[in-house]
């Protein structure tokens, strides 16, 4: 027989006049009314530089966040050194420039896909915490790259990256890259077999170890995956500051968690995709430029992005 009291806390949970499943759902639309009526009302919204402004710096941020979302989904949390591996990669690309771009940009992403794999293989082999080890790797790195640049940046007087900084039929390639990236991240995770093999780690690794899967070898292609576009976020990056420096990629790690979140799907892992996160990224996205319009300071942007992913967090656990 249930327990009363846990029939008492889910009669509190429950809005009167709506049924328990339908909360989140109606919540996320009257959040969704509300940004249409925001950025209706906000002068300059709509201009063509601020749109080009917006989603370019949407791009870059979100190709760390499709990163962020194989990690997420298998279960393993959140990674807190992805933007540490994408500075220390932004310095590999600038240091090998001088073998010609291409040969640069494909060790950038091998260097990038090497930090995160390794990641992959102690978490999976060795059943440690991802969040400590991603906390680890962080400090390693850090310290790895000021020992090996001596705390300075790469500037190299090189233009072959200008070529990242272009448009192709009047879109910024970033913007082209973020989308091919998405959609080769939902590929990856619904159209193979390791892809699947995350997911299904991810609601339940018990139930996969039991159905055969190899759940240490899985985990570490989901991390190389994630090193894959954390480097392609910091080949583009690299272009926009025509510099390699270990400032490009602070603070990516936590707006790229927040679209994650946002897009609505689970931190847990088990459930959600790389469309869910493209939705995620472009609603902070837009949050953040129609705060910038109306002269909100930076503080004030985190704090509304703040707010909006605590209530999403709570929302998911009213569904749980």
């Amino acid at each position: 027989m249930p327990d009363i009291r846990d029939q008492q806390r889910t009669m509190a949970l429950r809005i009167p006049g709506l049924p328990h499943a339908a909360v989140p759902a109606a919540v996320r639309s009257v959040l969704g009314l509300a940004m249409v009526a925001a950025v209706a009302v906000t002068p300059g919204f709509f201009s063509s530089i601020n749109l080009l402004s917006l989603l370019t710096s949407m791009s870059l941020v979100g190709c760390v966040a499709v990163a962020m979302t194989f990690i997420t989904l298998s279960g393993n949390i959140v990674s807190f050194s992805l933007g540490a591996t994408l500075s220390a990669t932004t310095i590999v690309l600038m240091a090998s420039l001088d073998h010609g771009l291409w040969p640069a940009v494909g060790l950038a992403l091998l260097f990038s896909m090497a930090i995160t794999g390794v990641q992959g293989w102690i978490v999976g082999y060795f059943r440690a915490n991802p969040v400590i080890v991603s906390l680890a790797m962080l400090s390693l790195i850090y310290g790895v790259a000021n020992w090996a640049t001596g705390g300075r940046g790469i500037y190299p007087t090189a233009t072959e990256l200008d070529v990242f900084k272009g448009r192709v039929a009047g879109l910024p390639i970033p913007l082209l890259a973020f989308a091919a990236s998405v959609l080769l991240a939902q590929g990856l995770l619904s159209l193979t077999r390791m892809g699947r093999h995350a997911i299904m780690i991810g609601a339940n690794e018990r139930a996969a170890t039991a159905a055969g899967i190899d759940v240490p070898g899985t985990i570490t292609w989901v991390y190389v995956a994630a090193g894959l576009f954390t480097g392609i976020a910091a080949v583009l990056i690299a272009a926009r500051h025509a510099s390699g420096d270990m400032e490009h990629g602070i603070g990516l790690d936590y707006a790229a968690i927040s679209a994650v979140i946002v897009g609505g799907n689970a931190i847990e892992g088990g459930r959600g995709s790389a469309l869910r996160t493209a939705g995620g990224v472009l609603t902070i996205s837009i949050v953040q430029g129609v705060l910038i319009l109306w002269g909100f300071s930076t503080s004030a942007q985190a704090l509304a992005v703040g707010l909006i992913v605590l209530l999403i967090l709570l929302l998911h656990g009213r569904r749980s």
